[in-house]
């Protein structure tokens, strides 16, 4: 009966969260509270936990609280339960998408969303590179991180250059980094 009342409150935690993973930690929160599963310093160690590990943190989140629960079959309905609604919506969405896609309706709304997402990113790399680059706030070059400027614009074209695997080029900036720490 465990298993099911773990499916039916995480599949309801996903059906009706909307914000992603973080906006899911207070409902899982009283979940956990409204069922008595644990006290409220296992659950904030759940969320570092979770924090630290690879994946989504809802996710991580689910499958933690179902293992403490239920153990390892728990753990499987508790993520399931989390993740299905995912699921069925991204089925349905791409159902409509696959039928309509020749649609001229949906050829407009897409070349409308690609420069709107391709803005996104570059704005995000903005304001990582803001904050990698300068010391503070204020974009004055006194603060300017020149050796980070370099590493950074040496392995961007690297990666262009040479077409290398993501997880090398992190590699090679943490040892470039580390070696520079240590020299400058």
């Amino acid at each position: 009966m465990i298993y099911i009342h773990l499916f039916i409150e995480f599949f309801r935690i996903g059906l009706f969260s909307f914000g992603g993973g973080y906006a899911m930690i207070p409902l899982i929160s009283n979940v956990i509270t409204t069922n008595q599963w644990m006290s409220a310093s296992d659950f904030t160690n759940i969320i570092s936990i979770a924090e630290m590990t690879p994946g989504p943190i809802a996710v991580n989140t689910a499958t933690y609280v179902g293992f403490k629960v239920g153990g390892t079959f728990g753990s499987i309905c508790a993520t399931t339960g989390v993740a299905m609604p995912s699921l069925l919506l991204i089925l349905f969405i791409s159902k409509f998408f696959f039928t309509y896609k020749e649609h001229p309706i949906m050829k407009n709304v897409f070349k409308g969303i690609r420069p709107v997402i391709a803005g996104l990113i570059l704005s995000s790399a903005i304001i990582i590179g803001k904050s990698v680059l300068f010391e503070h706030e204020s974009l004055s070059f006194s603060g300017f991180h020149y050796m980070t400027f370099f590493i950074t614009l040496g392995l961007f074209t690297l990666s262009f250059l040479k077409k290398l695997h993501p997880i090398l080029l992190i590699l090679i900036g943490g040892v470039l980094g580390l070696v520079t720490g240590f020299i400058f």
